[in-house]
C-alpha cells in the first residue's frame, strides 16, 4: 500500500512507543500534510502529562480533523469514529512489544527533541509506562486488530520492524529528514 493510496487524511494508530509520531512526522514532511499529535492535544503543555479537561480535548481534536490534508497519530478510541469519518486512509503500527520497549527507553535517555513530544514535558523512565508497554498492550493489540478488521478505508498494518522499513522504502520516506 502506498501513501498515494491512503489519500490526504491519514490516521495512524498503534501501541505506545510503536513509532506513530515518527511516522506521522515523516509523512507530513514528505507529503506536505499537517501533522497532528493527539498526545499534545490531550495533555497540558509544561506538565508531567496532565490531561486536559475532556471537553477541551474533544474541541481541539474536532477542530484538528476539519482540515483537508493531515496525518494524525494517536489512539484515544473514544474519538476514533470522528477521525475515521474524515480519514481517507489508515495505518496500524503493530510492532512487537520489545521494539516498543526499546523505543521508549531510547526516547527517555537519548531522543530529547522528538516530534510529537509534549511541549515543555520531559520523557523519563516510569515503571507505570514500562508495565503498560509490557502488559496492558496485549489487550490493546487485540482491540486494535479488531478495529483494523472493521475499517473500510484503504489501510495497511505494519507488524514488524521489517514491514515498517519496507513501508518507508516503498514510499521513499526517510526517518531522518
Amino acid at each position: 500500500m502506498t501513501l498515494n493510496e491512503l489519500g490526504p487524511r491519514i490516521c495512524i494508530m498503534g501501541p505506545s512507543n510503536s513509532g506513530k509520531s515518527t511516522l506521522a512526522s515523516v509523512i507530513a514532511q514528505t507529503r506536505g500534510l499537517d501533522a497532528i499529535y493527539l498526545d499534545q492535544l490531550y495533555h497540558l503543555p509544561y506538565t508531567n502529562w496532565v490531561p486536559r479537561p475532556a471537553d477541551e480535548f474533544t474541541a481541539l481534536h474536532d477542530a484538528a480533523i476539519t482540515g483537508s490534508h493531515w496525518v494524525i497519530e494517536g489512539n484515544y478510541s473514544r474519538l476514533l469514529p470522528a477521525r475515521l469519518a474524515r480519514a481517507t486512509g489508515f495505518i496500524l503500527l503493530d510492532v512487537p512489544t520489545m521494539v516498543s520497549l526499546y523505543r521508549y527507553l531510547r526516547r527517555c535517555w537519548i531522543e530529547h527533541d522528538r516530534k510529537g513530544a509534549l511541549e515543555g514535558g520531559l520523557d523519563s523512565v516510569k515503571w507505570s509506562v514500562i508495565h503498560h508497554i509490557t502488559a496492558a498492550t496485549r489487550t490493546n493489540r487485540s482491540r486494535y486488530q479488531h478495529i483494523f478488521s472493521e475499517i473500510a478505508l484503504p489501510k495497511v498494518r505494519l507488524n514488524s520492524s521489517k514491514s515498517v522499513a519496507d513501508f518507508y522504502r516503498l514510499n521513499n520516506l526517510s526517518r531522518w529528514p
